[in-house]
């Protein structure tokens, strides 16, 4: 199969889309793939450093409020599906898939318009714009959320799953642990606020540094490259616990994941499918400042089901975050619960059931 994929803006759009292609390649060794993003996005670097071929459309998103720059919008989305038919002529595409972002708006439509088959992928229980506009055209809509579904034509919609999901079930163990000074035998407590921090998840930790120091659990606290010189400057003022590391970025989270008890952050769609599929409890505190308020849409899809405890960045205190870790962490028989709970929302198949629904859909082409 000759396979496209387009999503960019933001990593929660690009890494499934990328654990997507590597899932095909693991199953049909002639496939070929064509990633059309935008040459100023995050995915030209992803996905150029993945060996994957890149070509790039010059779009921008619309404005939700009336604006002439939504004039300009239009007419570089007509171009973009000109010159995204030229692509997927030349590349002479099977299937696209679209993750997400304004980007893939264009070469899903050029797509659709050229009959051939497309499916979109959401991966929040609300959809963003670009989503609910091709959701009209596309041969199938995948989502990862039940909440999702009212969003988008029945007959079109599919439960799939987040394909990133499936990967870090590669990872076993506690030896990310361990490498990064974390010691064996001792449940561990993940803070952190997403690739790039979160200043008032930071705040809170700072707040209740000296009372971690007497905790039963070890705590690794990933503070954002953004936020950590702040960081290490508290810490140099209230001295660091030994049972508290404290690392600007981790590089290799799927490693680190497989061997955490419990994981306090956002609530962001990768993540949360990260999660639930390791069957990690979490305390999610989700980022009022993203569209839709979805996070926290996600967040509930989990603490409903009691995978999860919600606390609103509004009703976040120092005193809050160590009490609900307590609550949760030294109690084992909730903890058991919630690592259960969340199973059961993880979708372990996830990519392999993307796949199969470009693969049923490349058939009937």
């Amino acid at each position: 199969m000759k396979i496209v994929v387009s999503g960019g803006g933001t990593g929660g759009h690009i890494y499934p889309a990328l654990a997507l292609v590597r899932e095909i390649k693991s199953k049909d060794k002639d496939s070929s793939f064509l990633y059309i993003g935008t040459e100023k996005g995050l995915e030209k670097e992803i996905v150029t450093r993945e060996k994957i071929p890149f070509k790039s459309i010059h779009i921008t998103g619309f404005k939700r409020k009336l604006s002439f720059d939504n004039v300009r919008t239009v007419a570089r989305f007509l171009k973009g599906v000109r010159e995204s038919k030229k692509m997927l002529k030349e590349f002479q595409a099977d299937a696209v898939i679209g993750t997400g972002g304004y980007v893939c708006g264009p070469v899903v439509y050029a797509a659709a318009k050229l009959g051939i088959p497309c499916i979109v992928h959401e991966q929040n229980s609300v959809p963003g714009l670009t989503n609910k506009f091709l959701s009209r055209y596309v041969d199938k809509v995948a989502i990862c959320f039940e909440e999702a579904k009212q969003f988008f034509p029945e007959n079109k919609t599919v439960l799939t799953g987040n394909p990133r999901a499936s990967e870090v079930l590669n990872y076993k163990g506690k030896e990310g642990l361990r490498k990064l000074g974390l010691k064996q035998g001792v449940a561990t407590v993940l803070v952190f606020g997403g690739s790039r921090g979160a200043r008032p998840i930071n705040e809170a930790v700072l707040k209740v540094m000296s009372e971690l120091r007497e905790k039963p659990y070890q705590v690794l606290y990933v503070t954002g490259e953004v936020h950590f010189e702040q960081v290490a400057r508290e810490i140099e003022m209230i001295g660091n616990p030994e049972n508290v590391v404290i690392k600007p970025y981790v590089n290799n989270m799927p490693e680190i994941l497989s061997g955490v008890d419990l994981a306090v952050t956002r609530a962001g769609a990768t993540t949360l499918a990260e999660l639930t599929v390791l069957g990690i409890p979490s305390i999610l505190i989700p980022s009022p400042y993203v569209t839709n308020n979805h996070q926290e849409k996600n967040a509930r899809s989990l603490s409903d089901h009691g995978a999860a405890e919600l606390v609103l960045e509004k009703e976040l205190t120092g005193s809050k975050l160590i009490a609900t870790i307590d609550s949760v962490i030294t109690d084992g028989k909730k903890l058991d619960a919630m690592k259960t709970a969340a199973r059961a929302i993880g979708m372990p198949d996830a990519a392999d059931r993307v796949y199969q629904v470009i693969k049923d859909l490349s058939k009937k082409n």
